[in-house]
């Protein structure tokens, strides 16, 4: 037996990830008794009884970003995310609707004012690992690919792609505890970070590559221009000139493993459903006979 299947699986679902895609990928014909849109709920619906049908999981979480502009990072870096457009009304009432849902459903819900749904997912896992715990962290970010370990996995679940540590360089050109330093260096546009000016993905990993962190790589900064890399002078001149920079952009790159947890961080198991709580959802969000049947057979009380 390998060294992953002897561990429990602890399935740590990116909610936020399926939400947003659900919202821009569903038409909006659907609506609440109240007359709100629900595409994302229906949309996140069928992603999250699709995933509990296939993978019956035992021990799960379900990580939803509560900080959309309160985060710690929002305050080391202001511009943080800054060129997102405000959640509007309409999709942070369904954001409530689908955290109402997973609850109803027994799964442990992950939600905090300070932290994102990356580092609650990291501390989940982080605070599972001496437990014997191997995480199976449901998402696409390549951001959470610097939490993989030996028996771990990331389910890119939309395209049906699965990766452990060991799969990350073939993906980004670095290994995964290099991430959070390759996200610094070469910028996160989707995170409005920067990195550093002049340096794309393929100097990045090439840098890393040589120097292993960006610890090295500024303590030894010397050996840069004598590399085989184009413009690599250049390169050591800007890494010197925005040094705090760097060290700033790898602060806000890392994924937070203390977050709190709350009583979730107890063990991780699934709990029993509330099939009264489910139905008045599915009343009040007009899911379909196909839904609400799909919905009590998750939770066990077709």
């Amino acid at each position: 037996m390998s060294e992953a299947a002897a561990q429990p699986s602890l399935y740590l679902i990116d909610a936020s990830l399926y939400v947003f895609r659900a919202w821009h990928s569903m038409p909006d014909e659907f609506q609440d008794a109240d007359g709100w849109p629900t595409n994302a709920v229906h949309g996140f619906a069928r992603f999250l009884l699709e995933l509990l049908e296939k993978e019956r999981p035992r021990y799960i979480a379900v990580a939803f970003d509560e900080a959309l502009d309160s985060c710690f990072r929002n305050k080391l870096y202001p511009a943080y995310k800054a060129n997102r457009d405000p959640a509007p009304e309409e999709l942070r009432r369904q954001f409530a609707h689908c955290k109402a849902l997973c609850a109803a459903l027994g799964l442990n819900v992950l939600a905090h004012s300070e932290y994102e749904a990356d580092d609650l997912i990291g501390s989940a896992l982080h605070a599972a690992r001496p437990r014997g715990f191997r995480g199976v962290i449901v998402s696409a970010d390549k951001d959470l690919s610097q939490l993989l370990m030996a028996a771990d996995e990331q389910w890119d679940f939309a395209r049906g792609l699965r990766w452990g540590m060991a799969g990350v360089k073939a993906r980004h050109g670095v290994e995964a505890r290099q991430i959070a330093d390759y996200l610094a260096l070469c910028g996160d546009a989707i995170d409005n970070i920067p990195g550093i000016t002049g340096i794309g993905s393929k100097s990045a990993a090439v840098l890393l590559s040589h120097f292993d962190s960006l610890d090295q790589l500024l303590a030894r900064i010397d050996e840069v221009p004598f590399l085989r890399l184009r413009g690599a002078a250049g390169m050591a001149l800007r890494l010197r000139e925005q040094r705090e920079h760097a060290l700033l952009w790898r602060q806000l790159t890392t994924i937070a493993l203390d977050a709190p947890l709350g009583e979730v961080e107890q063990d991780f198991l699934r709990a029993s459903a509330d099939a009264q709580v489910l139905t008045a959802l599915a009343d009040a969000l007009r899911f379909g006979p196909m839904t609400r049947r799909r919905l009590l057979e998750a939770a066990g009380v077709a």
